[in-house]
């Protein structure tokens, strides 16, 4: 069993540490660095390069949008899982835009929070279902997605017959291992499709990469088949 190594960041100590101890009963997952803030939560992801950062959303010097933002810009190879109290959609939309990998709500039960921290460690997104429904709500609804997300390039035209496959199983919520099953490829080639749909589409995650082809109508989103 590989081990993931996390970073906790919330200015609140107690939090941390409680957190900590639950995380920490799992023979699978490892602290090595805690946060009080955005500032902190961006030296020890570049210092430690951990597999995963679990970020809350409200820090001082820095908040976890902006810290998000700097992490997946310095390291991308680190993922960031927002855990907080907060789900208003200027937080969800900024931090999704942000590049974040995964959204729970700190009502989730801690066998949720372990779930999606392999999630989101194994390289897939994880959103809690009421960030989920906030998402799909907001393309059903045929309102203009906040501003957090308008700034997604329109130009995009290149999406091959597979890509646009393998993107279509992925906002069914397939994971690589199962849409590779469906299409009879390795994970290694789901995984090397997905990164060139988001060069193509100027995104840094699963998440913007669905939410852009709901939002062009390429795509519908709900349970595989």
């Amino acid at each position: 069993m590989n081990t993931i190594n996390l970073i906790l960041a919330d200015d609140h100590a107690v939090v941390r540490a409680g957190t900590r101890q639950l995380l920490e009963r799992q023979p699978d997952l490892r602290v090595v660095g805690e946060a009080a803030d955005g500032e902190e939560a961006v030296r020890l992801a570049k210092e430690l390069k951990p597999d995963l950062v679990v970020m809350d959303v409200r820090m001082p010097k820095m908040s976890g949008v902006e810290a998000t933002r700097r992490i997946k810009a310095e390291v991308p190879e680190v993922a960031v899982l927002v855990l907080t109290a907060h789900d208003d959609d200027e937080y969800v939309f900024a931090l999704l835009q942000a590049g974040a990998n995964g959204y729970l709500l700190k009502t989730a039960e801690t066998e949720e929070l372990v779930k999606a921290i392999r999630t989101v460690a194994a390289g897939q997104s994880s959103l809690d279902p009421t960030i989920t429904g906030k998402v799909v709500a907001q393309f059903a609804s045929g309102r203009p997605l906040p501003d957090a997300l308008a700034d997604v390039k329109d130009e995009y035209e290149g999406l091959t017959e597979r890509e646009l496959q393998i993107l279509g199983l992925v906002g069914k919520g397939l994971t690589n291992k199962e849409i590779g099953q469906r299409l009879y490829i390795s994970d290694r080639t789901v995984q090397a499709h997905l990164s060139n749909i988001f060069s193509k589409l100027g995104v840094g995650s699963r998440t913007e990469a669905v939410m852009y082809a709901v939002r062009r109508g390429w795509i519908s989103v709900g349970e595989g088949e």
